[in-house]
């Protein structure tokens, strides 16, 4: 059976429609990887260069959220970059103490019905780090992270799953952002060392 050339034409757009959405399928699955690689890229970059404050000692990290997935990654980025892993039995430890973590989603855009078709996702983090003896090495702050993402009122199950891998990725940043604390702290207390002089001693006989 002979085709026309409308039938033609509309068979091969119909390919160049499905090869499009195939495109942008790979490009939406291929963008959160880019991301992540990136972002392991700079964490590698900020573990060969952090600096620990001096004196640290065996350190452990804790939350009010006993299995923060935060304080795990914190931890262990810390181990990465030098620091002692306290362990059960250590009594005198450093403490960083993850004081408060919050989630929170503000809706930016509204669709003609007015469903909330954009959010601000945002993430505090509020910490201090303490020797052992209670005084501060790094005093208490907060640290906010917020990113935008689209949400479909009509697909909420693809929103849900894109939500967790931009957590994913604040999660990742937010180490990052504690660590370069960590280090602007100790590489003042080291420049601040390196500019005191030496006690001098008293020559002066009688």
């Amino acid at each position: 059976m002979n085709e026309t050339a409308p039938s033609r034409l509309a068979r091969a757009g119909g390919v160049l429609q499905t090869s499009g959405m195939t495109l942008r399928t790979l490009l939406k699955r291929a963008i959160p990887v880019a991301l992540v690689l990136a972002l392991s890229a700079c964490g590698f970059h900020l573990r060969s260069a952090l600096v620990l404050p001096p004196d640290l000692g065996p350190v452990r990290v804790v939350s009010v959220d006993r299995y923060s997935p935060l304080a795990e990654s914190l931890a262990q980025a810390l181990t990465r970059a030098g620091a002692e892993p306290a362990t059960e039995h250590t009594t005198d430890a450093t403490v960083l103490d993850l004081m408060a973590e919050q989630w929170g989603d503000r809706p930016i855009s509204l669709d003609e019905l007015g469903r909330a078709q954009e959010y601000s996702l945002r993430y505090a983090v509020t910490f201090e780090l303490r020797r052992p003896d209670g005084t501060t090495i790094v005093p208490r702050q907060t640290i906010e992270l917020a990113r935008d993402y689209v949400s479909n009122p009509v697909q909420a199950i693809g929103t849900e799953g894109e939500r967790e891998i931009l957590q994913g990725e604040m999660r990742r940043e937010m180490v990052a952002s504690v660590l370069r604390r960590l280090d602007a702290v100790a590489r003042r207390a080291t420049a601040a060392a390196e500019l005191t002089p030496p006690p001098t001693s008293d020559t002066t006989t009688p």
